[in-house]
């Protein structure tokens, strides 16, 4: 059975988180993003206010890296489905082992189709969306904790439980 994610929800499931949190802004490259993407700091642009630019993770899927994951901006009426432009002030979310949280999950083969199982691992993906794992990876830092029958390319919501591994 697949949830249909809510507007209401937050990316941030955990009752009392105690992960980081974190601010920055969006670099044009990635405008458009939505919550749930993970992010990385754009080396190419220049801080503002001392804080950096972000843009979507943009690596070889699998690879170890620091995960954040992009919020809502409830502050300004922003919900888990509205997509954030290009400069915009942003926060971000950095789970520790045992956190629960909604990511953008994407189809790993030709589009759609793909299903999650609970307990189906995650890997990074290039775009910043999490797929199930494929090959040897050097990090699986989710584990999935819902059914999902359809994966569509475009990026689901999904709850999973961060791992740390």
């Amino acid at each position: 059975m697949t949830r249909k994610v809510d507007s209401h929800f937050t990316i941030v499931l955990t009752a009392a988180p105690v992960g980081r949190f974190l601010e920055g802004y969006l670099t044009a490259s990635s405008s458009g993003l939505k919550p749930g993407h993970a992010l990385q700091i754009d080396v190419s642009e220049d801080e503002v206010g001392g804080r950096l630019f972000w843009e979507a993770y943009g690596g070889t899927s699998g690879h170890r890296k620091l995960i954040a994951i992009l919020l809502e901006n409830e502050l300004i009426g922003k919900t888990c489905e509205d997509a954030i432009a290009s400069g915009q002030k942003i926060r971000m979310y950095v789970p520790i082992p045992g956190d629960e949280l909604l990511v953008r999950v994407s189809a790993t083969g030709t589009g759609t189709g793909d299903s999650l199982a609970v307990g189906d691992k995650l890997i990074l993906a290039n775009g910043g969306t999490f797929i199930k794992t494929t090959g040897t990876p050097e990090a699986e830092p989710f584990e999935v904790m819902e059914v999902v029958d359809d994966v569509t390319s475009s990026g689901d919501l999904v709850h999973v439980i961060f791992t740390g591994n």
